[in-house]
């Protein structure tokens, strides 16, 4: 018999062939597939919540504001609970350093956290409403939030809510 050629005596295999590396790309995409809507999930309900701690936060300021400028009643505007008072300067009614600007300014897209805040005050200064909506309904959240001066947090899952839904 005759000995082998050195190059089939040393063709070891090195590397992983085309088998392997798609088994292992298909691998990949199966744990991808199972775990991207879980993380979706989880992102959604996230939002859902920092949107009902929001609310809860302008609950908090707002009483806050009233008890320090009961002549004006409720904020006419989100940003007069909020400001500058940094260095020295004193709150007003206008610029009361309750809430950070960012809260107070999520009144447009892409709004705080996926939700996006609509305020008014109502009564002349002795009420206000808040509805804290999804940027994209079904994307950045699923759940319609709604609070008035009566500081409960209302929920609608379609539409946007309103002080006749469950509270949460």
């Amino acid at each position: 018999m005759h000995p082998l050629p050195r190059q089939m005596r040393r063709s070891k295999q090195r590397g992983f062939s085309l088998i392997e590396l798609l088994i292992v790309v298909a691998i990949i995409l199966i744990i991808a597939a199972i775990a991207i809507p879980n993380m979706l999930r989880a992102r959604i309900a996230a939002n859902e919540s920092a949107a009902a701690g929001n609310l809860h936060h302008i609950n908090t300021a707002e009483v806050l504001y009233i008890s320090a400028y009961p002549s004006v009643g409720f904020a006419v505007a989100l940003t007069d609970m909020a400001g500058n008072c940094a260095g020295g300067v004193p709150p007003t009614s206008a610029a009361a350093c309750l809430m950070d600007n960012t809260l107070a300014t999520a009144t447009v897209s892409p709004g705080k956290q996926g939700y996006v805040l609509t305020y008014t005050q109502t009564g002349a200064g002795s009420g206000f409403r808040v509805l804290n909506d999804p940027t994209t309904s079904g994307g950045s959240g699923v759940k319609h939030f709604f609070m008035s001066n009566d500081g409960v947090i209302r929920v609608n899952l379609a539409v946007p809510a309103n002080a006749n839904d469950p509270s949460i």
